[in-house]
């Protein structure tokens, strides 16, 4: 008999027995999990998948947004292949419709293809960047009237938050850290033999306006002659173009490193714009954040909008019915109202996945009209639809969950 449920704390071990073997996880990372957190399959009291989520907040174009942060999904192997996942997924979205707290569910996927199939989208693309310190030279080197000055983590960490928070407050994707995030990502102690963190701040007449995190360690890649160590950036953020640069260009003095490794970094970072060989970058791209609209009219007023613009659409969402169907939206800066379509035509109609891509500013609906994702029956509507969901900065999550 199956039976979905969360896990009980006597439970628990065996929770994150199963987790931890699924996903090829260090046990630790399931340290802060809750019984709370989890939503369970259990197949004649055999604890056989496990889908766990987060109550976070994220910025959505400016405005807080609660959602439900998706993590620790694992089937036990032999039970593979026998719905457990979208039994999960769907009591899940149906929970969140019923308490009508977090409209939208987000995820990191170690596929994306079997997300997709659930009505998640890919919304935001991650980069990572492998330079040789010796490459970072700018095309135009604006003047750097400041200092880099290194911090204590626990006795500046007040500052580190500050600056988070005026960085953070008009993107797209960036969570609303606690402490324990913060201790648990950016800031986390490194365990690798030979290895430092370090925290500095860039600084003009007194007046921090950035910090950047990074971890020095060993390069266990490299071939003498090659230099021995390696940076990885953990996080940074900066609040002015010469804080940006002051930043590079502190890195670029590590001449004992042979390579400056970045591996969570924003679609529009400005870095490949400004190096005389961007090329040096070696950027690469993935997929980053995946995201489900579970409630549309309140996933549509969670986020924050710089125009006024009606819209209308039809949805296409066979697991969330709720969804499905032909809706007016009208969005702008003083808030959102929400209403079925009475009569007349929709401007577009796409899946509730495209519709997730549009909302978080993934892709515009041209964009997707022209990839096919978009049924355009107004074409005159495709620069409202543009222009009111357009973001200020592309979407991008620097922390996991």
């Amino acid at each position: 008999m199956l039976e979905v449920r969360p896990a009980t704390a006597d439970e628990m071990p065996e929770l994150r027995r199963v987790v931890t073997a699924a996903l090829a996880m260090d046990p630790s990372e399931t340290s802060a999990f809750e019984p709370e957190m989890s939503l369970c399959v259990f197949d004649d009291d055999r604890l056989a998948s496990v889908h766990g989520s987060w109550p976070l907040t994220m910025r959505f174009n400016g405005k807080a947004a609660p959602i439900s942060g998706v993590t620790m999904v694992a089937t036990h192997p032999p039970d593979r292949g026998k719905g457990h996942l979208r039994r999960l997924t769907t009591n899940h979205f149906h929970e969140l419709l019923e308490t009508g707290e977090r409209p939208l569910a987000v995820l990191y996927a170690s596929q994306a293809q079997i997300y997709q199939r659930f009505g998640y989208a890919v919304v935001s693309t991650h980069h990572s960047y492998r330079v040789e310190p010796r490459f970072l030279q700018f095309s135009e080197p604006l003047a750097i009237e400041g200092s880099i000055r290194e911090v204590d983590q626990d006795r500046d960490f007040g500052m580190l938050v500050d600056l988070y928070r005026a960085y953070r407050d008009d993107r797209t994707g960036l969570l609303h850290r606690g402490r324990p995030m913060w201790n648990a990502g950016v800031l986390a102690p490194v365990h690798e033999k030979g290895a430092t963190k370090q925290v500095v701040v860039y600084e003009e007449h007194g007046e921090a306006l950035g910090y950047s995190v990074y971890t020095v360690q060993p390069d266990g890649e490299r071939q003498p002659p090659e230099p021995g160590q390696k940076v990885v950036i953990n996080d940074l953020v900066a609040l002015t173009p010469v804080a940006y640069q002051a930043f590079w260009r502190h890195l670029a003095g590590f001449q004992l490193a042979r390579f400056i490794e970045w591996p969570q970094v924003p679609e529009d970072d400005p870095l490949p714009h400004l190096l005389l060989e961007p090329r040096m970058l070696r950027d690469t791209a993935r997929d980053g954040l995946l995201a489900r609209v579970v409630d549309l009219p309140r996933a549509v007023d969670a986020r924050g909008y710089d125009t006024a613009a009606t819209i209308s659409v039809d949805l296409i969402d066979e697991l969330c019915p709720w969804n499905a169907g032909a809706w007016q939206l009208d969005l702008g800066p003083e808030g959102t109202h929400t209403t079925r379509l009475g009569a007349g035509e929709p401007d577009l109609s796409m899946s509730i996945n495209t519709f997730a891509m549009l909302l978080f500013g993934q892709v515009s609906a041209t964009q997707a009209a022209r990839a096919g994702r978009v049924g355009v029956h107004n074409r005159d509507a495709l620069d409202r639809w543009n222009r009111v969901l357009a973001t200020r900065y592309a979407p991008f999550c620097a922390d996991g969950f």
